[in-house]
């Protein structure tokens, strides 16, 4: 998942359901110099819900002690 949203950022957005996020960073990407922040971004939106989901799994661990 990390290689689509490095090479197509906007597809990353939409595979994980973001639509509005897909079409603005699909008009970021028009440019050449818009695809390297489209990439940056993509790839720290992608780690940012990975790391919510570890979270959400450790607190519900956590309430299950």
């Amino acid at each position: 998942m990390t290689l689509i949203a490095i090479f197509f950022p906007c597809i990353s957005f939409l595979l994980r359901g973001k639509i509005f996020t897909c079409i603005i960073c699909l008009i970021l990407q028009i440019t050449l110099i818009g695809w390297i922040p489209a990439a940056i971004w993509a790839v720290l939106s992608l780690q940012n819900s990975r790391a919510d989901k570890r979270n959400s799994k450790l607190i519900k661990a956590m309430r299950n002690r």
